[in-house]
């Protein structure tokens, strides 16, 4: 082996090392996103090992939140410009947390000519909330009976109110109150909020409702 082919191998190994070595999340993709290699901070994002990202598409790994964003880059590579690309993105991380960041693409290679692969590093900026639950399903007259309910409407009130009989009305919050197995009519009003069928904030009190009547 020459003297310069053997510095060569010394210093991709370094590299290598260094490669492994960084805390930051870094991956080397081809043009078309796929990855080619992985440091271990990348595939800790994942879940996995590197040798197992091999082959991924770093697209569907970490969710981009405009589509527009990677049809420019794709535009760009395509006529070999070498700027640096941004990706917004969003993932689920190991723990189940929704995570939210950047995907940094620098184009690198060994000529002007050669097609290029990606240097692709991932910022993390922080994780989502969890998803505001769907509200629970009850009918728009079942809505009205509780919006009522939590006004501080009797059973005769409401009947009024709905052209319902009193029986009418029980008939309702019996149904509902086993429903959701609520002991009385504080804890059923109760339970509409926090199943989100009450609208917090919101007076007089209003329903929002899914269903049929």
């Amino acid at each position: 082996m020459d003297a310069g082919r053997s510095d060569g191998v010394v210093w991709r190994n370094r590299a290598l090392t260094l490669f492994d070595r960084v805390s930051v999340p870094v991956a080397v993709c081809d043009v078309y996103g796929q990855v080619v290699l992985a440091n271990p901070a990348m595939a800790a994002e994942c879940g996995t090992t590197p040798g197992r990202l091999r082959g991924r598409d770093v697209l569907e790994l970490f969710r981009p939140q405009e589509a527009g964003q990677v049809e420019r880059i794709a535009e760009a590579l395509r006529l070999r410009h070498r700027s640096r690309y941004q990706v917004s993105v969003r993932w689920r991380a190991p723990d189940g947390v929704e995570r939210f960041g950047e995907l940094t693409a620098d184009p690198v290679s060994d000529s002007v000519d050669a097609t290029p692969t990606l240097l692709v590093m991932l910022q993390v900026r922080g994780e989502c909330g969890p998803p505001e639950p769907e509200p629970a399903v009850v009918t728009a007259m079942e809505g009205r009976v509780l919006a009522l309910l939590a006004s501080g409407a009797d059973t005769a009130t409401a009947a009024r109110e709905l052209g319902l009989s009193k029986d009418g009305v029980t008939y309702h919050l019996r149904r509902l109150s086993a429903r959701w197995d609520a002991a009385n009519r504080t804890e059923l009003v109760a339970r509409a909020y926090a199943l989100g069928v009450l609208t917090p904030g919101a007076w007089p009190p209003r329903a929002r409702t899914r269903g049929a009547e």
